[in-house]
């Protein structure tokens, strides 16, 4: 049997969607892997590969203590009887449980990938006694030799390296979660139809989402029937979700299209012209643009932690200031009226993701960490 590896997730399908290449890779290369994440009904999916799963008791947006608590002791408990050799946390609430609990089991091998520091660490929370308490923490529990955290912008680096809670050389980089370019291949843009402009994220207003329709809006008289708006995304528990009652009625069903939770968001993406990201949520890196660049559509996304690493303004989109529905339309209006710049933009945003997001760097990037640890 292979050294133990278990990486911790908040829910099954994120690390289908975001860490299974990983898992695999790791399996492959002899390890035995167990992923640890709620199961909300599709961790038989990870099981069908091959890897482990036990089910997390989690809350993924919550704050009763009780809940957290919950977790907290669940994972000492799993550590102490399963004592894996290496434990791999995804995500600032995982992190936070995890390596408490890591610390207090015994854990001799840490893995902290920081995937976006979230609401908490935005503008207004950065400096919150809730904030302050967590890096506090944190720089308690990795307070070990046999430590990596892997970050996806040197935002969130300069955030933990300031707190003290790892040194330089236990650092490593990855651009987001990587993505299989032969999966994610380039496709020139439909030649006919309306513009398709997409925007795909959880309905949450840090995303931007009311920012795109209100832009939607400002551009509706001059481009009603040549432009259609398509906002891919499920409902969200996060304290700032967007209520279905106001999707609905933000939303005509044609102009402005709400298409809810999709499994066929490659294809919707194939079918798009325009990539809008409007969002001021603290990203690690999104995903959703990645997906977007490599099959070859130009992004409009802002001057945020993250969002602002995966565009060069002027080359493969551009990058506008948060919160500004003017300046979104204004660089839709760009795009939407000059076919030859969207075809030239989305050619640059196909290169920028060859040379940025292939996950065999990111994999080998995490072999190399598990690697090193356990030689």
């Amino acid at each position: 049997m292979g050294k133990k590896i278990f990486i911790v997730v908040n829910q099954d399908f994120f690390f289908l969607s975001h860490r299974l290449p990983i898992g695999l890779a790791a399996k492959d290369r002899g390890y035995d892997v167990t992923v640890v994440c709620e199961d909300t009904g599709v961790s038989e999916q990870i099981r069908n590969y091959g890897i482990n799963t036990v089910d997390l008791p989690i809350n993924k947006a919550g704050t009763d203590l009780k809940d957290e608590i919950r977790t907290l002791f669940f994972l000492i408990r799993l550590f102490r009887e399963e004592k894996p050799d290496i434990v791999h946390l995804v995500g600032l609430k995982i992190i936070l449980w995890g390596s408490i609990a890591c610390r207090v089991a015994g854990v001799k091998s840490m893995v902290s990938a920081v995937c976006g520091l979230g609401v908490l660490f935005d503008e207004q929370h950065s400096n919150s006694l809730m904030s302050r308490s967590i890096l506090k923490v944190l720089r308690i529990t990795h307070r070990k030799n046999n430590l990596a955290v892997i970050f996806q912008n040197k935002d969130d680096k300069s955030i933990f390296l300031n707190a003290k809670i790892m040194k330089e050389e236990q650092c490593a980089f990855t651009n987001g979660s990587g993505i299989n370019l032969k999966n994610y291949d380039y496709t020139p843009e439909p030649s006919e139809g309306p513009i398709n402009v997409i925007f795909t994220a959880r309905m949450v207003e840090d995303k931007g989402t009311m920012v795109l329709i209100d832009a939607a809006r400002k551009l509706e008289s001059q481009y009603r029937g040549k432009i259609q708006f398509l906002l891919c995304g499920g409902l969200d528990t996060n304290p700032n979700g967007i209520t279905r009652e106001m999707l609905e009625n933000s939303c005509d069903g044609e102009y402005i299209q709400w298409l809810g939770h999709r499994k066929d968001v490659l294809d919707l993406l194939k079918k798009s012209h325009i990539m809008a990201f409007p969002s001021w949520y603290r990203e690690g890196l999104p995903k959703s643009v990645i997906e977007a660049e490599a099959v070859g559509r130009p992004i409009i996304t802002t001057d945020s932690v993250g969002c602002r690493d995966t565009v060069e303004d002027g080359v493969n989109g551009f990058i506008i200031p948060i919160k500004d529905s003017d300046a979104l339309a204004d660089a839709l209006k760009k795009l939407v009226d000059d076919s030859d710049l969207r075809k030239r933009m989305g050619l640059n945003a196909r290169k920028f993701a060859v040379r940025n997001f292939n996950i065999d760097d990111v994999v080998r990037v995490h072999l190399g960490i598990y690697d090193s640890f356990v030689n």
